[in-house]
């Protein structure tokens, strides 16, 4: 696809991005993701206060992927047209309101529907990146998405370790209160630190109307066939990940282990995120395509452990390092791709993207606890295999359009 005259404007501009604000933008992603994931340790004391299996539950997760799927269908695409920062605060406030609702709930419909609800306005950890990548060089375009992708991974595996450790001590609704804190500072903190006006566009020329932005994405998906590869991959990476961490929230309390134990162990991954900026500079150095074959291979070797590690927590902690490594870089790298072809299409690149990701996570979600439910560890472990198998060789085909360019 041809470059816009915005072009020369993005490859010229000045860095605007400071680093402390920019981590200041990957803290407020991590802790805006992290509210839709407090869920996964907690959802044994979630299922047994409202009564239902490990079925039903797998029902609150797995719509609120889908909704967030959906909201980032309807909703991104606004990035392209309206000042991302009034974006950006109003669908923060919706969080909040969401959290809120779920810390109140006294059924499991409204639980479900305030999930729901916090799915489909999770929009600015995906309108920010787009936001600060237009503000850098092409050459930091790598390191940037990484540290930003970083911000993401830190709130989904943060959301464990202290959904895990508030349910353990306090019970499973003090994490959402706690989420709906953060939610009511970061609506004061986020329009402080990003810029009033309006992102640059060649003069002139007036941004596309809504439905012009909707009817686009189909075009879009047929000339960069890279970005529904990348929503591919990601979808199969995103959902093994889920599987992972749902089947342990299930697995480890019926075994003896507190909802504790499952915040332990995800501080181990947390400590990975330390390198998805090495990720986004090996992905600028040899190229992310290749860089993403590498990874998904840590992903296959984690899995591959995994039917021996179900009553051996050390084997599980290797599982989840090798599966925190690989999914968070498969993830660098595909962003890194798509926000290195047109810069003028960037947000609706990043929609297509992540309305796969998040359809193939909410489905994945759903058939992670149902596996479990009906085919304990053994089937979650055949399962996840199957996935990064399947990753490894999209990873593979995917190397066909960086030929192709060269």
């Amino acid at each position: 696809m041809a470059m816009s005259s915005s072009e020369p404007i993005e490859n010229n501009a000045p860095t605007r991005i400071s680093e402390p604000k920019l981590f200041l933008f990957a803290l407020s992603s991590a802790a805006v993701v992290a509210n839709g994931y407090y869920i996964h340790p907690l959802i044994t004391p979630v299922a047994e206060e409202f009564g239902v299996s490990g079925a039903t539950i797998g029902l609150a997760p797995a719509l609120n992927q889908i909704a967030l799927a959906l909201g980032i269908l309807l909703l991104l695409p606004l990035g392209d047209r309206i000042n991302n920062r009034k974006l950006v605060t109003i669908f923060v406030a919706g969080q909040f309101l969401a959290m809120l609702a779920m810390a109140l709930s006294g059924s499991f419909l409204l639980f479900v529907s305030a999930s729901s609800l916090l799915g489909f306005v999770t929009i600015a950890p995906y309108l920010l990146p787009a936001y600060v990548t237009r503000r850098v060089r092409p050459d930091r375009i790598g390191h940037v998405t990484g540290i930003m992708t970083a911000g993401v991974t830190l709130g989904v595996l943060s959301s464990r370790v202290g959904g895990g450790l508030l349910g353990h001590y306090f019970g499973w609704r003090s994490a959402y209160w706690v989420g709906a804190s953060c939610m009511g500072l970061l609506v004061i903190l986020l329009p402080s630190i990003m810029e009033r006006r309006q992102d640059e566009k060649p003069s002139g020329v007036e941004p596309p109307r809504y439905g012009a932005l909707l009817r686009s994405l189909w075009p879009i998906m047929k000339s960069l066939p890279e970005a529904p590869l990348g929503g591919l991959i990601q979808a199969l990476s995103f959902g093994l990940f889920l599987a992972l961490w749902l089947a342990i929230g299930l697995h480890l309390p019926r075994n003896g282990y507190g909802v504790d134990t499952v915040g332990y162990l995800a501080i181990i991954a947390i400590a990975n995120v330390l390198g998805a900026p090495f990720s986004g500079r090996l992905a600028d150095h040899i190229g992310a395509e290749r860089a993403r074959i590498y990874f998904s291979l840590a992903q296959l070797i984690g899995v591959s452990i995994l039917p021996f590690a179900g009553h051996n927590l050390w084997l599980l902690v290797i599982v989840i390092i090798f599966n925190s490594i690989g999914g968070a870089s498969v993830d660098i790298c595909s962003r890194t791709i798509l926000f290195s072809r047109a810069p003028e299409i960037r947000t609706r690149l990043m929609t297509i993207y992540i309305v796969i990701m998040f359809t193939g996570g909410g489905l994945s979600s759903w058939l992670a606890a149902a596996t479990y439910e009906y085919g304990g560890w053994a089937g979650i472990s055949i399962m996840s295999i199957c996935y990064a198998l399947t990753i490894m060789g999209l990873s593979l085909f995917g190397l066909r359009f960086r030929q192709a360019k060269d």
